[in-house]
């Protein structure tokens, strides 16, 4: 019996990113590792917040700057609280921010070490098979579109190309190169073929 689905997709990376610094120590770049922890310097009322991180080769610190001089009045209870505390969840955030990471670095290593989990929210039988995936992608992923699609529903990338080309694979937001692109938080796609795997959790 035909049915068609729709499901959730919620990525989770699970290795941070690596930026590459020069490292005195070890006399050139070397990757360094987030510790998960944060020095915070109070100055009067203004407040300088860093994360440590320590060079994979010899562990010399490495303290990427998170803001400096900010009003303490300025900063929410909840984030100087994760401040103190060095919260794992506020930090690992901010251990993802890949954007800033490559302001202050000569280079960022990525990881496509993900978590996947899958979720049905509707099934309707007796409708031509086909599928959509809503995405939820909490952390910047390095992960590809056609990658996820083909490692996840069985599908060859050549073969995806052909339904994109044929208009049985839609993505939303709609993007020519929208396969090649990397996955992003609430990203739709549409797809029409009968031989796509049952991805029921």
């Amino acid at each position: 019996m035909c049915a068609f689905l729709r499901v959730r997709w919620t990525i989770t990376p699970l290795i941070p990113p690596q930026p590459w610094i020069a490292c005195s120590s070890c006399g050139g770049p070397r990757p360094f590792q987030s510790s998960g922890r944060i020095r915070l310097n109070a100055n009067g009322k203004r407040l300088d917040a860093w994360l440590i991180y320590k060079c994979l080769s010899c562990d010399k610190t490495w303290n990427r700057p998170l803001f400096e001089r900010r009003n303490r009045g300025d900063i929410d209870a909840a984030t100087l609280d994760a401040l103190h505390f060095s919260e794992p969840g506020w930090v690992r955030m901010r251990e993802f921010d890949v954007d800033d990471l490559r302001r202050r670095a000569q280079r960022i290593e990525e990881f496509a070490d993900m978590e996947i989990s899958k979720e049905v929210l509707e099934r309707v039988e007796d409708r031509a098979a086909g599928m959509e995936i809503e995405l939820r992608v909490v952390l910047p992923a390095s992960l590809r579109l056609d990658r996820l699609l083909a490692t996840e529903l069985g599908l060859s990338r050549s073969r995806l190309d052909v339904l994109q080309a044929a208009g049985r694979l839609r993505i939303d937001p709609e993007r020519k190169d929208g396969l090649r692109r990397r996955v992003r938080d609430r990203m739709r796609i549409a797809l029409d073929d009968p031989h796509i795997m049952d991805t029921r959790p």
